[in-house]
């Protein structure tokens, strides 16, 4: 969530931080949402969440919270358009091949004052283009850059296209291969929770959660008399659950937890800032504890074993569709979330759940779309990673991609990224610069230690919409509100320019 969620310690010192008809209807989803970020529909909801800011939960029940629209940001009435395949009432070009051209001279007016500022340090990269599949784009430096957090939105992609955005992931709970053992089997859900969620949580809260407890309790209804013995499966993933790409410290100081296929509320300590150790483990206690909270007699402590195959299932917890968690973890930038995804990619594309397999499987799955990555090098989810490179283009591809009418399975890249000025990681930022940015732009951040980045989408002032990338890398640490503010501006800028080429003739 902003550079506290992307990176963060408790010991901070300086750390690095769906189906549908016709051509039309394809492309109605992502034209929609920005057709409502342009007129600034009331006030948006969305998920802090009291683990991770808790000082900022006006109630400490509830996990989101209503953000008011900000001072003197005028907000006109709209209506839905009309339901029709056939209809295009306001009048959208929506073949890629008659899209709007941006003028390079104006891209130009409008970034590269922001652009030149000196807090964004001697490597800036930037990169704009319709948001048509296909479209040229405007560039400006070398192209490659550290992706940060931005890199969230190659791993999520590559996840609802491979997966699919219907998808969902299951804990279970099965017999042990002896008499008297049950065990608690990870899925890979990457918001597995530990307990339900209150009725007033569960009204303000998106997306639903399955949780430990529950299955526990459904596991106590399926359970004989007699006392049980708990043993929890993780073995979904495989290789190292610290990322040998990321810092060393990253996992010792709570930075991040350790990336396993069975983890309760993100690998969190309960109310603290600080990181289970063992999350498997941690996850099983959790269900222990509530077996024997519903009158089960639970010998010993839980222990790791491998679930029987064709094991009797007893219980099992279903998440939200993988379209759901997406939006979530884009809107909050959940770095464990991301990383569990990734190894999910890895599972589907190479059988091989892990950091390695899950980089590889994110590369290849953006290939697959014809994204050129021969330039990219990837080795984690989240972005975490000093030593991922990106280009440019592969994210303004993908986002063109998500736009397109080939894209419906990664519309949430678009839905998910936060609103400037409304929600998650874009809240409190796009307080200077023209006010009209606040609701047009929608953008995943990227931050560590001397990087900032904004990856997303914009509506210009003649109302074509675009995909941008802007990154600096290498940016003065003492300088970082500083650069996050010239990034604001120049995406703003974006928002205010009426950058498309004037019509032939």
């Amino acid at each position: 969530m902003g550079p506290m969620r992307e990176a963060r310690g408790s010991k901070r010192r300086g750390r690095d931080v769906r189906h549908s008809g016709g051509f039309l209807r394809n492309w109605l989803a992502p034209l929609l949402v920005l057709a409502l970020l342009a007129a600034g529909v009331g006030a948006y909801r969305f998920e802090w969440g009291q683990r991770h800011l808790p000082w900022l939960a006006a109630d400490p029940v509830t996990e989101p919270e209503q953000v008011l629209v900000p001072a003197g940001l005028d907000l006109p009435a709209w209506s839905p358009p009309a339901d029709d395949a056939g209809d295009d009432p306001a009048g959208i070009v929506l073949d890629p091949a008659a899209a709007p051209r941006l003028d390079p001279a104006r891209v130009a007016a409008a970034l590269s004052a922001d652009l030149a500022d000196p807090d964004l340090g001697r490597h800036v990269v930037a990169e704009v283009a319709p948001l048509a599949p296909g479209a040229p784009s405007w560039t400006s430096g070398d192209g490659r850059y550290l992706p940060a957090s931005t890199t969230k939105l190659l791993t999520l992609g590559a996840a609802l296209e491979v997966l699919g955005p219907d998808h969902t992931f299951t804990t279970r709970v099965v017999r042990g291969e002896r008499a008297g053992e049950v065990v608690l089997v990870g899925g890979g859900d990457p918001l597995l929770a530990s307990r339900p969620l209150t009725l007033a949580e569960a009204g303000a809260t998106y997306p639903a959660r399955a949780d430990v407890t529950t299955l526990a309790l459904e596991t106590a209804e399926a359970l004989g008399d007699g006392p049980v013995r708990v043993r929890f499966d993780d073995s979904l993933f495989t290789g190292p659950t610290d990322n040998p790409a990321w810092r060393r410290d990253y996992v010792p100081d709570d930075i991040v937890a350790p990336i396993t296929a069975l983890m309760v509320d993100g690998g969190d300590e309960p109310d603290s800032d600080l990181k289970q150790d063992d999350p498997s483990l941690a996850s099983a206690r959790v269900f222990v504890d509530a077996l024997r909270a519903a009158g089960v007699r639970v010998s010993g402590q839980p222990r790791p074993a491998v679930a029987p195959p064709d094991a009797e299932e007893l219980a099992a917890a279903e998440s939200a569709p993988l379209s759901q968690v997406a939006e979530r973890i884009l809107d909050v930038s959940d770095n464990e979330g991301s990383e569990v995804l990734a190894h999910q990619v890895g599972l589907a594309t190479s059988g091989t759940g892990s950091f390695e397999g899950g980089a590889a499987g994110v590369l290849q799955t953006l290939g697959g779309l014809g994204i050129d990555v021969a330039a990219d090098e990837v080795y984690d989810g989240s972005g975490l990673s000093r030593r991922n490179r990106v280009s440019t283009s592969t994210l303004v591809g993908l986002l063109q991609h998500a736009a397109g009418p080939a894209g419906e399975d990664a519309r949430s890249l678009l839905t998910g990224m936060p609103v400037a000025g409304f929600t998650g990681s874009l809240t409190y930022r796009f307080a200077e610069g023209p006010a009209l940015a606040r609701g047009l732009v929608r953008a995943k951040t990227g931050t560590l230690t001397g990087v900032h980045a904004l990856a997303g989408v914009v509506v210009g002032r003649d109302g074509v919409p675009m995909a941008f990338v802007l990154g600096a890398d290498r940016s003065p640490p003492e300088e970082r509100y500083d650069a996050q503010e010239a990034l604001d501006r120049a995406a703003a800028a974006l928002a205010a320019c009426r950058c498309s080429a004037p019509a032939a003739g």
